[in-house]
């Protein structure tokens, strides 16, 4: 289940802080501990735009230069303009990447300009998978996605410490196991 969400993260979509609204059966003393992502992720996240926005950029002075002339090759700052912009965008985002455990869900939060909120049932997880590419290796970083039986769940954490995915990955796996058997 996706729930668009606004403000702070550390709010409920109701606003209420902490997360508990009116309504809310748990106890007002047990608010969620949001967790951020490593900032390791933001490093990483800035050398995947230079490694593509730098040689963009270099290519594109060489074609222009080469067939429309010099003049023409000012165009190729263009790229570099976008990764100047994508350099704070990149911290804005990583910024927005919270996740919470409660008793009975895992809430997401991520998102600027459009929050959202991605709550998953712990009964409804089918798979929990912890990967990790050679650059997220590089940094120590880990990728936790989880897997629901509706098609379109896009419920992942990227930026974790592979320690930590490992730890949720163990703790949803046997929460979801309790929740869809019932217990």
């Amino acid at each position: 289940m996706r729930v668009a969400a606004g403000g702070d993260p550390g709010r409920a979509p109701g606003g209420a802080p902490g997360g508990a609204s009116e309504g809310d059966s748990r106890s007002e003393g047990a608010p969620e501990q949001w967790q951020g992502v490593e900032r390791a992720l933001l490093k990483v996240r800035r050398l995947v735009l230079l490694f593509t926005m730098v040689p963009a950029a270099v290519g594109l002075a060489a074609l222009l230069g080469l067939t429309a002339g010099p003049g023409w090759a000012a165009f190729a700052l263009l790229p570099l303009v976008v990764a100047a912009w994508g350099w704070g965008a990149i911290e804005r985002n990583w910024r927005s990447w919270r996740y919470a455990e409660r008793e009975d869900d895992l809430l997401i939060s991520r998102g600027v300009l459009w929050r959202e909120l991605t709550v998953v049932p712990y009964g409804r997880m089918q798979l929990v998978e912890v990967t990790s590419g050679p650059l997220e290796r590089r940094y120590g970083l880990a990728r936790l996605q989880l897997h629901t039986a509706a098609a379109t769940t896009d419920a992942a954490i990227p930026g974790l410490v592979p320690q930590e995915a490992e730890r949720l990955r163990d703790r949803l796996t046997e929460l979801g196991g309790a929740r869809s058997a019932g217990l």
